[in-house]
């Protein structure tokens, strides 16, 4: 037979479960600002891209092409 005593129910108490979930939002929090942190050190990248002489090169050389035979030279 089977000894009831050998089976031990799954008690958590409200201040384990109020550690636990401290424990998880916090590893959560470190999370979110990790994102925000590169996310801001994305958009300054970016900003320094949009500003250097690449995308200056590609305004000047474009060409419009809406003059053709396509278009009825409209």
């Amino acid at each position: 037979m089977l000894n009831i005593s050998l089976i031990k129910p799954l008690v958590v108490t409200t201040s384990e479960l109020t550690m636990i979930l401290i424990i998880v939002a916090s590893i959560f929090l470190v999370f979110i600002l990790v994102a925000i942190i590169k996310m801001h050190k994305l958009k300054i990248e970016n900003k320094k891209l949009m500003e250097s002489n690449a995308f200056k090169d590609i305004d000047e050389t474009y060409k419009d092409f809406t003059g053709g035979h396509l278009y009825g030279d409209n």
